[in-house]
């Protein structure tokens, strides 16, 4: 394969990965506390054109990997008093499957009919001590900023807020939750992070912002396709000449 070719097929399939990246993003841009993916370009040499005289007929752009855009989304009011949101970096804790520690920008909770505060997926939200918080009373709950939990002027318990000195380091599970490999790598109480309760997070994968993104991918597919017309174009040209010249 010529070099226009081969560098214009490497380009299809980063703008390839590049939409889809793009299309979950729209997809999720109502989905509270959701971050975006964004990608990230670098090129690959062939191990076997590495020594090659003229090296730029070697290398071929590829999207390495994406990563999480954590930016904080705007803050909705609601006025639900189990819905919360977090000002600054930080994240909830919850309860997943197995046992397995979760942590959330969605703030999205509601009271099971047991009284156990929980997310949309039926996830039990931590406090401080491990425990999860369980309510007797069907009165409303205060949360204050720093995550104290109190109903009826009783404190029942405080959020587990937690930070990462390296939040790329998590990994996506669904689209709203976090897991990290190791817990205890760079995890801490979030010192800066305030709860604002009524509120929601929402997603910070901009709808418009995404919509020109994927109509600019396009258009780069389309002048990608076109190129490698041309270089098939070329090549078959070159090898009827040859043939000419032989005949």
């Amino acid at each position: 394969m010529d070099p226009l070719t081969s560098t214009a097929a490497s380009g299809l399939q980063a703008h390839m990965d590049s939409l889809d990246l793009q299309a979950n993003n729209l997809a999720n841009t109502s989905t509270g506390g959701y971050k975006a993916d964004r990608e990230f370009y670098s090129t690959y040499v062939a191990p076997e054109l590495a020594d090659s005289a003229d090296p730029m007929t070697s290398i071929s752009p590829v999207v390495e990997g994406p990563w999480i855009d954590f930016k904080q989304g705007l803050l909705q009011t609601t006025g639900n008093p189990t819905d919360l949101a977090i000002q600054g970096s930080g994240f909830f804790s919850v309860n997943g499957p197995n046992g397995n520690t979760l942590y959330t920008r969605n703030g999205n909770f509601q009271l099971s009919p047991a009284g156990v505060l929980v997310t949309t997926e039926g996830y039990p939200v931590r406090l401080t001590n491990g425990q999860t918080l369980q309510v007797q009373s069907t009165d409303p709950l205060q949360v204050n900023p720093q995550g104290e939990i109190s109903q009826d002027g009783s404190v029942l318990g405080q959020l587990d807020l937690v930070d990462f000195e390296k939040p790329q380091n998590l990994t996506k599970m669904g689209a709203t939750y976090f897991r990290a490999a190791n817990p205890q790598a760079g995890a801490g109480p979030a010192g800066n992070a305030q709860v604002n309760q009524g509120k929601l997070e929402a997603s910070n994968a901009g709808g418009a912002q995404g919509s020109v993104r994927i109509v600019s991918l396009l258009r780069q597919f389309d002048m990608l396709q076109k190129a490698i017309k041309i270089g098939s174009e070329m090549n078959r040209e070159a090898i009827e000449q040859v043939a000419k010249v032989g005949s």
